[in-house]
């Protein structure tokens, strides 16, 4: 049987490779979208979008970055989702203390 750490490094290997197929499949769908809405005549606004593109929502927090990535990413270390970069130095079994800006 397989040990944590080696399970660990497959299950992250295989999330790469499933964000790779994402990122393959996305713009063949976006532009099979894209044609269909022009087929259609369909705008985003007809969607329930606004019709410049934008979001409505909430604005990105302004709150100052406590935290600086390997590669320079910055994270204000509220609530919500971490970003990738943090999940991999946890996951790495660093501590996310050693990134404090």
């Amino acid at each position: 049987m397989a040990g944590y750490s080696e399970l660990m490094a497959q299950a992250q290997a295989l999330m790469a490779q499933a964000e790779q197929a994402r990122k393959n499949e996305l713009a063949s769908v976006i532009a099979d979208i894209k044609a269909k809405m022009k087929q259609f005549g369909i705008s985003t606004a007809d969607l329930g979008g606004s019709a410049s593109g934008g979001k409505k929502g909430k604005s990105k927090s302004s709150a100052p970055p406590k935290y600086k990535g390997p590669n320079g990413e910055l994270w204000a270390g509220g609530p919500g989702r971490k970003p990738e970069w943090v999940r991999t130095v946890l996951a790495s079994g660093k501590s996310i203390e050693d990134f404090r800006i």
